[in-house]
């Protein structure tokens, strides 16, 4: 089994940055595409960020110029850095890895997900 687990999510003054990580763990072969989505209260899930293993790169419009996305490969981590925050960027922050297990089945995972608050 393979599982993500996010941390660096909290409360942010506008204006402010916040890093977000997420590793994966388990019985691991190769990590594809990893990404970062999010959902605030009362709307649907949005895509944030996404990463290929090999560091190509795709952004929502509304976070492009403010949000990175990186990997590590050798440590199967995916980071989000969030600058010039907004409250509108509040929201649940999961991030997204398409796995192939060392028994060279691929699946999607989903990490729990890590709460950001921006407010004053």
């Amino acid at each position: 089994q393979v599982q993500l687990v996010e941390s660096g999510g909290g409360l942010v003054q506008p204006g402010g940055s916040l890093r977000l990580s997420c590793a994966a763990s388990g019985s691991i072969y190769r990590i594809g595409v990893m990404g970062w989505y999010r959902q605030a209260p009362g709307k649907q899930r949005e895509l944030v960020a996404t990463v290929s293993s090999g560091g190509s790169t795709n952004y929502a419009d509304s976070v492009k110029g403010r949000f990175t996305i990186s990997r590590d490969n050798a440590k199967n981590t995916v980071y989000l850095q969030m600058n010039s925050l907004t409250p509108e960027d509040t929201a649940v922050y999961r991030c997204n890895a398409y796995v192939t297990s060392s028994r060279y089945t691929s699946s999607e995972f989903w990490g729990q997900g890590t709460q950001v608050t921006v407010s004053s």
